[in-house]
C-alpha cells in the first residue's frame, strides 16, 4: 500500500448561467479542503459560466486554453489539487465541455467530454482519455454522460487510474429531471466503480434558478460499488479517504 488520501465532491448551488461567482465559492471550498487535509476537489461540470446548450451567445463566457491559467489563479493552493469545470472555446468558434486539473497555480491537463448530450449539442466531442497525478494518486476525469458508457473510464482504469472523478451537471426543467436523475447517476456510479475497479467521486450542482432544476447526485462510491458519502444539500462537501494501492 502506497498510503492514504481524502478527495472530495462538492455539491454547488446551481448559478445563473453566465455567472462565474463560482470563483469564490470553489477558494472556500479549497480552504475547507487544506484545513481536511484533501488531496483532490472535484467540482461540478461547466461550473464556470453554466451549460452552453442553454444559452444563446456560449462565447460569451467561454474560455480559451491560453487564458485558463489566468482565470483559475485565484484557486492556487500548495496542497489541493481542483478539478474545475468549464466550456472551452477552441479554433474555429469550436467549443468544448471540459474540465481543467489545476495544481499549484498550473493547469496540468484537460479532460474533453466524449458524449456531449443524449441527442444534440453545441459541443464538439473530446477524443482523449489522459490519466492525471496528485502526488501517488493516478486518477480520471470523465464528464456526466460520460459515465453511462464503458469507454472512456475503461481505458482509464487500465491506464492505471485509482479514482475517477465525475463532474456533472443535471440542471433541467422539472419535467425533465427530478428525483429519478439523481438514482440513474448512482446507479452509474455503482456499475462504474464495479466494473472498473476504482473509487467514483461524482461532483453536481443542486437547487433551482430560472427555468432549471437539479437534485443533485453528488456522491463518493467504493471499488466493489458500495456507496460511503453522499450530498443532501447545496453546498455541502463530500469526503472520503481511500487506500492507494500500488498499480
Amino acid at each position: 500500500m502506497l498510503g492514504r488520501v481524502r478527495v472530495a465532491a462538492w455539491q454547488a448551488p446551481l448559478l445563473e448561467t453566465g455567472s462565474m461567482a463560482a470563483l469564490g465559492l470553489i477558494q472556500h471550498q479549497i480552504e475547507r479542503c487544506e484545513s481536511e487535509g484533501v488531496t483532490v476537489l472535484c467540482c461540478p461540470e461547466a461550473i464556470l459560466g453554466g451549460l452552453a446548450d442553454s444559452v444563446d451567445d456560449p462565447l460569451a463566457f467561454a474560455i480559451p486554453l491560453d487564458r485558463l491559467e489566468s482565470v483559475l489563479a485565484p484557486l492556487s493552493s500548495d496542497t489541493v489539487t481542483v478539478i474545475v469545470g468549464f466550456t472551452e472555446a477552441a479554433a474555429a468558434n469550436r467549443l468544448y465541455n471540459a474540465a481543467a486539473v489545476f495544481q499549484r497555480g498550473a493547469v496540468t491537463g484537460v479532460y474533453r467530454k466524449q458524449h456531449p448530450a443524449i441527442n444534440r449539442s453545441v459541443y464538439e466531442a473530446g477524443s482523449a482519455a489522459p490519466v492525471f497525478r496528485a502526488g501517488a494518486l493516478v486518477f480520471g476525469v470523465i464528464i456526466c454522460n460520460d459515465s453511462n458508457f464503458d469507454e472512456p473510464a475503461r481505458s482509464m482504469a487500465a491506464a492505471g487510474a485509482q479514482v475517477m472523478f465525475v463532474p456533472t451537471n443535471n440542471a433541467l426543467p422539472p419535467s425533465r429531471g427530478g428525483a429519478g436523475l439523481v438514482g440513474l447517476a448512482r446507479d452509474a456510479d455503482v456499475a462504474l466503480a464495479a466494473g472498473n475497479g476504482m473509487w467514483v467521486v461524482r461532483a453536481d450542482v443542486s437547487g433551482r434558478n430560472g427555468p432549471l432544476e437539479s437534485r443533485g447526485s453528488s456522491g463518493i462510491v467504493a471499488p466493489g460499488g458500495t456507496v460511503v458519502a453522499t450530498a443532501s444539500a447545496s453546498g455541502e462537501l463530500v469526503v472520503a479517504e481511500i487506500a492507494l494501492a500500488a498499480n
